[in-house]
């Protein structure tokens, strides 16, 4: 199991967290997934069949471009 962490500066409220929370949970692999509105950081568990590649596509498609990978 590997825990990731990414910034997307762009959430900004619950409809912004429930999109990147329902894109990044439909990834193969993926354990949990936490958003943390106040720091706009998304904590991913997943595992090594998850790359971070898939998680920021699946962010991305959540409409958030801007992804910084911790």
């Amino acid at each position: 199991m590997q825990t990731k962490q990414y910034t997307v500066p762009a959430i900004s409220c619950q409809h912004c967290v429930r999109a990147v929370t329902e894109e990044v949970q439909k990834l193969a692999g993926v354990q949990a997934v936490r958003v943390d509105l106040p720091t706009k950081v998304v904590t991913v568990e997943h595992s090594d069949a998850c790359s971070s590649a898939a998680i920021v596509a699946a962010i991305n498609e959540a409409g958030y471009d801007e992804v910084v990978q911790h």
